[in-house]
């Protein structure tokens, strides 16, 4: 479950897979045709009317990791009977608290991993992170009431460090080794130890109010050290990962080797568990309490209902995974509606933090190299080796003139441009798929299509999202074609080698020969309309402002 997201094609789960084929025929994909570079005719933002999502149900399939024949119908329905939620011990409404003017949501759910039993759970959403816990009850040895120790439960705190020439403290982790920022030393009469509130193993999420979450470790280090003289620290404890981090201090581990000391960290499993070891406490009465099983940060996160690579719906079920590769297993919801209550409440975190990242960002860009879009997307891939289509999650990026696919989310500017895949906006054509058109059962589709290239089929999880699509599209249609200015296409008009020129200012004309003689010349406002025959030739329907009379131009 610990693999990086753009990797989780490793570790698909096969028996659902393998039953799919079973109770389906094969759907093979077929998209052909040339594409015209006129993509600049769709500069008018198209209405666009508001469609409840629909949630599919698809029937219960059995979940293994092995790689096993398709199950008999009757250990099918075996499986989801074992999968059915009992709502006789889960409590159905989700709670909502305000602390700190942080809004927080708590309900309980069943989670499995993809091959055992479900199990109950409670779900604990803050803004920036899901929490998977279990209940645990412990009887704790007392301890004095006047010690100082790191806090029982893994609830995000914020401290104030009023520093003098630095903050005292000292950091290990980063994203680059899927590890979160972790406090791994205080230093004795410094600012963080005055305050004492902070603790080896403390992973840090914000810094005075900004997310470090997906930074890589020096940028991290850079952000604290220019935080300035009041830095307002957002941190949650690691319980599990303070022992290893004070064993690192006692080998004198040089504070600069960072990345031997992440994969020792990483190698030691329990680390990630928030509250895996005893807490202590200063009664001896034993007390129920939750413990955090995982956590995983939301920013830029992917949420999906879909068994991976397929086009099925879980039934009232779905997963999220971190950008540092951890996953909450797949969550079971009782019923549809409090299935599409989380979703809507993880969703929107999401995509929150998202556009957060996507403002960042942008502070480094002028207005016409600007972010318009992020998020994830799946693409639909056609595999020799199979006669079905498959999907493979892609990190969607609308930046300037140009759209950008990414195995995984870039993490810094630089990563801005390391993108996979890559086309100009202005050469490229959006098209939603029509629910008559898509090849399986996957809804929200659309075509990206852009000469020279085969179309990319590709899939979201709600209406709701592919209409962010559609319209940030549209504004990066606007914007690139600004920027741009004017462009010339080399065309042949009536046998003779001419050029069709778009200039945002003055429209269409066409020109002939080598000295670019003017044939003809029109406003945008004057097109009524297009045609052509999907592959060579273009007719332009233009209305003349004395005549009213409409001419085709070919």
């Amino acid at each position: 479950m610990e693999q990086q997201q753009s990797r989780v094609a490793s570790d698909p789960t096969q028996t659902e897979i393998a039953m799919m084929k079973h109770s389906q025929q094969p759907t093979t994909v077929g998209w052909h045709g040339s594409v015209h570079n006129c993509a600049v005719r769709d500069v008018q933002p198209c209405g666009v009317s508001n469609v409840d999502e629909r949630l599919a149900i698809s029937p219960a399939v059995g979940v293994s990791l092995e790689l096993a024949p398709p199950p008999p119908p009757l250990e099918c329905q075996t499986v989801r009977q074992n999968m059915k939620i009992n709502a006789s011990k889960m409590a159905t409404p989700i709670e909502e608290k305000v602390d700190q003017n942080l809004k927080t949501r708590t309900g309980m759910v069943m989670i499995s991993d993809g091959k055992s039993k479900p199990e109950l759970a409670r779900l604990h959403l803050s803004m920036e992170m899901i929490t998977i816990q279990k209940q645990d009850t412990t009887t704790p040895a007392p301890t004095p009431t006047n010690a100082t120790h790191p806090p029982i439960e893994s609830k995000e705190r914020m401290v104030q460090i009023t520093r003098q020439k630095d903050s005292g403290l000292s950091i290990k982790g980063g994203a680059e080794h899927k590890l979160p920022i972790l406090i791994s030393r205080i230093y004795k009469d410094q600012a963080a130890r005055r305050t004492g509130q902070l603790f080896v193993g403390d992973a840090i999420i914000k810094v005075n109010g900004e997310y470090i979450t997906a930074c890589p470790h020096d940028d991290a280090v850079n952000i604290l050290r220019n935080a300035g003289d009041i830095v307002v620290l957002t941190v949650k404890h690691y319980r599990a990962a303070t022992p290893f981090l004070q064993k690192q201090l006692s080998r004198e581990t040089p504070e600069s080797d960072n990345d031997a000391t992440c994969a020792e960290l990483k190698a030691d499993e329990n680390w990630k568990s928030v509250n895996s070891s005893r807490p202590v406490s200063i009664s001896s009465e034993p007390e129920n309490r939750w413990i955090d099983l995982v956590s995983v940060p939301l920013m830029m996160a992917y949420v999906t209902r879909y068994i991976y690579g397929t086009d099925k719906l879980r039934p009232n079920a779905f997963e999220v995974r971190g950008l540092n590769g951890t996953t909450t297993g797949i969550i079971h919801c009782d019923d549809l509606a409090i299935l599409s209550q989380w979703l809507k409440y993880i969703t929107d975190n999401v995509v929150g933090l998202t556009s957060l990242q996507m403002k960042l960002f942008n502070r480094n860009f002028p207005v016409g190299e600007r972010i318009e879009y992020m998020g994830w997307v799946n693409e639909g891939v056609i595999n020799n080796h199979i006669s079905w289509q498959s999907y493979k999650p892609r990190f969607l990026v609308l930046k300037g003139t140009e759209v950008m696919l990414f195995d995984s989310p870039p993490l810094n500017v630089t990563g801005l441009t390391k993108a996979n895949v890559a086309y100009k906006v202005y050469q490229t054509m959006f098209r939603v798929v029509k629910e008559s058109e898509t090849v399986d059962s996957r809804q929200h589709c659309f075509l990206l299509q852009s000469s020279g290239h085969e179309p990319r089929y590709l899939s979201v999880e709600t209406r709701q999202e592919l209409l962010r699509i559609e319209n940030s599209w549209n504004a990066a249609i606007v914007t690139s074609v600004i920027k741009l200015g004017r462009k010339t296409f080399a065309v042949s008009h009536h046998g003779k080698t001419g050029g069709l020129t778009l200039d945002w200012q003055a429209g269409f004309s066409l020109t002939e020969g080598a000295e670019a003689a003017v044939i003809w010349q029109y406003k945008f406002s004057q097109l009524r309309g297009s045609s052509d025959d999907g592959k060579s030739k273009l007719k332009l329907h233009f209305q003349d402002h004395e005549t009213r009379t409409i001419e085709t131009k070919i």
